[in-house]
């Protein structure tokens, strides 16, 4: 669970709570006006399941619209009919023909061709022949059946039907020449004469495409998209009947008709009123389980400005995508939502919140069960993916169980609904991963929103609880057994936290930072001290019992240079809470019994701990460095350390703020003693205990 870092401020928490519900009205106006405005069908039904609704009776004549396949077989049966158009271009017959002539003159000698106008007479005739008969590039796309098809050929705007079979191509129109050629002249004439041909063999029916394309276009737009008509009053399906191809398309033709005709679903006015109110049911109940649930964001704007913002953020993403009608709306990474919560707030919310979001956008999309029922279970397994989040590949992995989850679900419903394995489309699965990859974005979102809105996030304690970071490299330098002692206040605060119940990864980076003002003056701290030199020989007891209480104000002030979050600062203020400094304290009763004493000169400023992991922080603190007093550690002994510390810290009321409970309090104390004595490597006399 992450909570607010008070040095990065957007929207002040102190102000009124009057803010609270403008932000939630301008969320709902704001999700309300994005909203597609269409009426929605009241009706749920799938092809091969049963009606299980009244009879159905149309309330208005409609036409039946055409399945998808029907419109593309109808669009291939008209391109099929519509032949290509080609030009009749003279000017290419022409230019050939006068470069030939000009080819022949030109390469043309007496020791070559004895007679010279025959030969250019024949290459002439047959160039004048197979243009006369026209010559075409073949277009691959009309070679749907065979290589020949069907084509008009427009001469002086006047269109005759050919077949590609009756003309020639570059190739067929030489093959001809090479074949009279033959018949007509001697070898190294007639190859003499070929090599000029061919070099003047052009396609003079030329392909249209623009013109084509133009009539393929208005073939189609005259396609009809409907087939038949349902009139007023007929019953479209009955109670318990199987719903066919037939019934299905039925049905979709009338939902179409119901959310696009405006003067059939009435007033949009009405339409509009009518979302306004589910989203303004849907954001107060999220409100009232902050205000039940989590007191500490309901009085926090900030984060209830957050939280607004991802809810409406994610709205609308979908309505967007409705908008502009993307493929598929599976697309959308709605496991964001969770992740984003359960990483910056805690698991109740995340679920809570992701629950309402969904079932808004049931509302709005196809199959709205299926499609909440991927998005929730999907949901709850990106949240219990990440319940104890310790490690960044942790994202990897919920996105990887995430996809299960998705493949599993999409598994079940297809084997549901068609009844075969070879008819489940695992195209339409591809969306899924993209949302999952999607989802990842997550991580980056985590980060801006943390620097936005002043929160700490379980990602920063991770790193936080890093013991190369600089601020505990230099305490491990300065106060080595200080360094020491925290790592084993962080080792029994995060054992007891993690069995009681709380967030053990802030416990643990409380743990490490909480003394980290000992680093002023780390000789006047008994676990920095060597044997036999202790400073505070030399001062009085007042002046003692101030150097050891300065240690948390040290270390506030440590903490804001390094710019720690205010949550970690929490547990340098509370970690004494308002106890006192008892040796000193003591010390100064027996020595000066005639002197007045102010107890507030021995005793933290606090506060007390006012939380779980607070107060565990304070016990295992205080556990730890008494441990390290006993001389000869073992099983009773520890047994009556850790009941006697726990007990004077509740004599002292210092665990009075925190909602921890007598119970949590005996598990601890469990926990303490059990890892104390591993510590100390006591065994445990387990024949007394049997």
């Amino acid at each position: 669970m992450a909570t607010i870092n008070n040095s990065h401020i957007l929207i002040n928490s102190k102000y009124p709570s009057g803010l609270k519900f403008i932000m939630m009205a301008l969320c709902v106006l704001i999700v309300t006006i994005f909203l597609p405005k269409q009426a929605r069908f009241r009706y749920e039904y799938e092809k091969g399941k049963v009606w299980m609704h009244n009879d159905l009776v149309s309330p208005y004549n409609f036409a039946v619209q055409k399945t998808p396949l029907e419109v593309s077989e109808d669009k291939k049966q008209i391109l099929r009919s519509v032949f290509p158009l080609y030009q009749n271009d003279k000017e290419i017959v022409n230019k050939a023909i006068e470069n030939y002539l000009a080819d022949f003159d030109n390469k043309w000698h007496d020791s070559i061709l004895v007679n010279k106008n025959a030969y250019r007479s024949m290459g002439l005739r047959l160039l004048q022949e197979v243009y006369s008969k026209g010559i075409i590039t073949p277009v691959k796309k009309f070679q749907r059946d065979n290589q020949h098809y069907n084509f008009n050929l427009l001469t002086n705007n006047i269109s005759t039907n050919y077949i590609t079979n009756d003309v020639y191509t570059v190739e067929s129109a030489f093959n001809y020449i090479d074949s009279k050629l033959n018949l007509s002249a001697s070898g190294k004439y007639k190859t003499w004469l070929l090599s000029v041909l061919r070099n003047n063999i052009f396609p003079n029916y030329i392909y249209d495409e623009r013109l084509t394309d133009k009539l393929e276009a208005d073939a189609i737009s005259n396609i009809s998209i409907t087939r038949g008509m349902v009139q007023k009053g007929e019953v479209i399906v009955s109670n318990g009947t199987l719903i066919n191809d037939e019934i299905y398309q039925k049905l979709e033709s009338l939902r179409g008709a119901y959310e696009e005709d405006i003067n059939i679903v009435g007033d949009r006015r009405l339409v509009l009123v009518g979302q306004f109110l589910l989203v303004a049911l849907v954001i107060t109940l999220l409100i009232v389980f902050l205000f039940l649930f989590r007191k500490d964001i309901y009085h926090d704007n900030r984060q209830v400005s957050l939280i607004l913002l991802v809810v409406t953020g994610m709205i609308l993403t979908l309505s967007w995508a409705i908008k502009i009608k993307i493929p598929s709306l599976y697309y959308i990474p709605y496991c964001i939502v969770p992740i984003i919560i359960r990483i910056l707030f805690d698991t109740r919310l995340a679920l809570n919140i992701h629950l309402l979001v969904v079932l808004i956008g049931g509302f709005f999309v196809p199959n709205s069960f299926e499609f909440a029922f991927l998005q929730i279970t999907s949901g709850m397994v990106a949240i219990y993916s990440i319940k104890n989040f310790v490690r960044r590949e942790q994202f990897l992995i919920s996105a990887l169980l995430i996809l299960c989850n998705y493949l599993v679900s999409y598994l079940a419903i297809s084997l549901i609904r068609n009844g075969s394995f070879y008819q489940i489309d695992w195209y339409s699965f591809v969306p899924f991963v993209f949302s999952v990859l999607l989802s990842l974005l997550a991580y980056p979102l985590i980060y801006a929103f943390e620097k936005m809105f002043g929160i700490t996030s379980d990602i920063t304690l991770m790193e936080l609880t890093n013991t190369n970071s600089k601020l505990l490299r230099d305490l491990s330098y300065k106060a080595p057994g200080t360094f020491q002692h925290s790592l084993q206040v962080a080792n029994l605060a995060e054992a007891a936290i993690f069995k009681i119940g709380g967030n053990a990864l802030l416990v643990r980076a409380g743990a490490l930072y909480h003394d980290i003002g000992k680093m002023e003056n780390p000789q006047y701290f008994i676990e920095n001290q060597n044997k036999g030199s202790n400073p505070h020989d030399a001062i009085s007891y007042e002046q003692s019992a101030q150097i050891i209480i300065r240690h948390v104000h040290h270390g506030i002030e440590i903490a804001h240079k390094y710019n720690l979050p205010e949550m970690i600062i929490d547990f340098i203020k509370t970690h004494h809470g308002t106890t006192r400094v008892d040796y000193f304290y003591q010390s100064f009763l027996k020595n000066f019994p005639e002197k007045i004493v102010d107890e507030n000169t021995f005793r933290y400023p606090g506060p007390a701990p006012f939380s779980k992991e607070t107060s565990v922080l304070m016990l295992a603190d205080s556990v730890e460095a008494a441990s390290r007093s006993l001389k000869e550690p073992d099983e009773k002994s520890i047994n009556d350390l850790v009941d006697r510390i726990i007990e004077y810290k509740l004599d002292q009321h210092q665990l009075t703020d925190s909602s921890i409970t007598i119970h949590d309090i005996e598990t601890i104390k469990v926990i303490f003693k059990s890892m104390l004595m591993s510590i100390y490597h006591i065994r445990i006399d387990y024949a007394l205990q049997i």
